[in-house]
């Protein structure tokens, strides 16, 4: 209806955007379904096309009442992807026990020297890192006495620079302990304990432990609410339409206030710099779903999209607590969607026009490398997959080691032909073995 009567007024998109506030794509997603239609957006846009108030009565019913039916759930969240963590043979379960005590030990020492280095196994960070995590969000961490909130904001702050150089050791004692202490304050404060809960999202999903990340994501959405900040709603809706993609609830991480939805609040364009760039990390989210559910043109549209707002910003890098959001980092994540859209080769094409050097952090160099391993890997260029997983491992070894899609993709390699050295390598120290 929409669409019939700008076209009748003979408007374009780009006009009706003026009227309204929104863009020409925004408008376009919303008259071709592909966003959905909110009573306040309805509203805006039929006031600017002079529809009367009982023309789109119907329509305001429908929305209001949850709109047209979809297909699989219905409800705020998909069902739980099954649990990663297996239950072992007793044997086995105690002397895992054992050494990730040992291995616990080692890093908690290490974490208290200067520098916060520690030299324990890096393949075990991982378990260790969910372990303590989840240990935390039970009430089961051990909190530290209480300091004032500058502390714990400089150790959140601290945490972040952990996460963009790869520092899974510090994280491990880092992580678990500030959110154990944040809830232990005797006034808790909300916003650092969902920027908190972001992180350790953001965490688990690298880290495929989907079960957890849920209940991170949930509890970062709702402190997020209590603490009315824009931007961090809005973030946390990126991660849940994350979680959602990733258990393969494609329609939805796009339609169902995630994604696309939070891009449109009002608030966050309210939110000036920090707003847009969240604005553009969501596109980008919705762009990489698009490329999942295999509609590579609509992946396209979206990431031209979002490269426009971040040239709208300036060309500068924002965002550094989210990862960044900046030209360099829209073209990193079109190389991620390439790959998911299941073009390899224009993959590597979009990581042959990145400058690892513009990208803000070690962790998106790491993500460019491990990107450009995946798409060497589908083309069958076994020498070039090795030497890409070697270079994300010297930007940020301890990620590279603790990742599960790198110990997967190593695996892949020691299964499907020749090993070398390099390989041989790369292997033991992601703990990677044959099937």
């Amino acid at each position: 209806m929409v669409r019939s009567v700008r076209r009748e007024r003979g408007l374009t998109l780009e006009q009706l955007g003026e009227r309204t506030g929104y863009s020409a794509s925004q408008l376009s997603r919303l008259e071709r379904e592909l966003a959905p239609m909110t009573v306040d957006a309805l509203r805006l846009i039929a006031d600017a096309l002079g529809i009367p108030a009982e023309t789109i009565s119907t329509a305001f019913n429908a929305i209001t009442l949850g709109g047209r039916g979809h297909d699989g759930p219905t409800g705020p969240y998909p069902s739980l992807p099954t649990p990663t963590l297996r239950r072992r043979e007793d044997g086995d379960n105690v002397r895992r026990r054992r050494f990730l005590a040992t291995t616990a030990a080692a890093v908690t020492a290490a974490a208290a020297l200067p520098g916060g280095q520690a030299h324990a196994d890096d393949t075990q960070l991982s378990e260790l890192l969910v372990s303590r995590l989840r240990d935390a969000m039970l009430g089961l961490g051990t909190p530290a006495p209480c300091g004032d909130g500058d502390h714990l904001a400089a150790e959140l702050d601290h945490a972040h620079r952990d996460y963009r150089t790869g520092g899974y050791a510090s994280l491990a004692v880092r992580l678990p302990r500030l959110l154990s202490t944040a809830h232990a304050a005797p006034s808790p404060d909300h916003t650092l304990l969902a920027r908190s809960y972001l992180l350790t999202t953001r965490l688990l999903i690298k880290l495929d432990e989907q079960q957890l990340g849920w209940m991170a994501a949930d509890r970062a959405r709702q402190l997020a609410a209590t603490s009315g900040a824009a931007v961090l709603v809005a973030e946390s809706s990126r991660q849940l339409a994350v979680l959602a993609r990733k258990a393969q609830w494609h329609d939805q991480a796009l339609t169902l206030t995630l994604a696309l939805t939070a891009a449109e609040a009002p608030e966050l364009r309210e939110a000036g710099i920090p707003g847009g760039a969240l604005r553009g990390l969501l596109i980008q989210s919705a762009a990489y779903t698009s490329a999942w559910k295999g509609d590579a043109a609509g992946m396209r549209e979206l990431t031209t999209e979002a490269a426009a707002v971040a040239a709208d910003l300036g060309g500068g890098t924002y965002h550094l607590e989210v990862g960044g959001f900046s030209p360099a980092t829209v073209q990193l994540h079109l190389v991620s969607a390439e790959n998911s859209a299941g073009d390899p080769s224009r993959a590597l094409a979009a990581a042959e026009a990145v400058d690892p050097a513009t990208l803000p952090s070690a962790e998106r160099r790491a993500r460019l490398h491990t990107d450009m391993a995946h798409a060497h890997h589908r083309w069958g260029h076994r020498d070039a997959c090795v030497t890409s997983i070697l270079a994300a491992e010297r930007c940020a070894p301890q990620e590279t080691h603790a990742r599960p899609a790198v110990r997967a993709l190593v695996s892949g390699l020691l299964l499907s032909g020749r090993t070398t050295p390099d390989l041989r390598g790369l292997a033991t120290r992601v703990g990677a073995s044959r099937p």
